[in-house]
């Protein structure tokens, strides 16, 4: 059963910085991809990042892109998602995501983790 644990949500001011984390266990992910989805209040779900478990080709929503960083941590089961230069309407819940690479959906979500960007 593939469990996907985020942590590293929190307050921070504009401008600032945090981290995000994206614990996965339950399977062998060398054919998934991972991604970060957010919904803020009163919005629908919408995707963030993307990214293979090799690590390659990963892809940005616009909004994000430039500020935000997904990456795969080394030999850890981890999907990280620095986020930089934040801004208010990055506030949202951010939620992990993964799929087998040529799903069409994805199919694992984890609980979600609060991020509060103030101005």
């Amino acid at each position: 059963q593939v469990q996907l644990v985020e942590s590293g949500g929190g307050l921070v001011q504009a401008g600032g910085s945090l981290r995000l984390s994206c614990a996965a266990s339950g399977s062998t992910f060398s054919s998934y991809t991972m991604a970060w989805f957010r919904q803020a209040p009163g919005k629908e779900r919408e995707f963030v990042a993307r990214i293979r478990w090799s690590g390659l080709n990963p892809v940005y929503a616009d909004s994000v892109k430039g500020r935000f960083t997904i990456s795969r941590d080394g030999a850890e089961n981890t999907i990280s998602l620095q986020m930089v230069s934040l801004k208010p309407e990055d506030t949202a819940v951010y939620y992990c995501a993964a799929k087998t690479n040529f799903a069409p959906v994805y199919d694992y979500w984890g609980q979600g983790t609060q991020v509060t960007v103030s101005s």
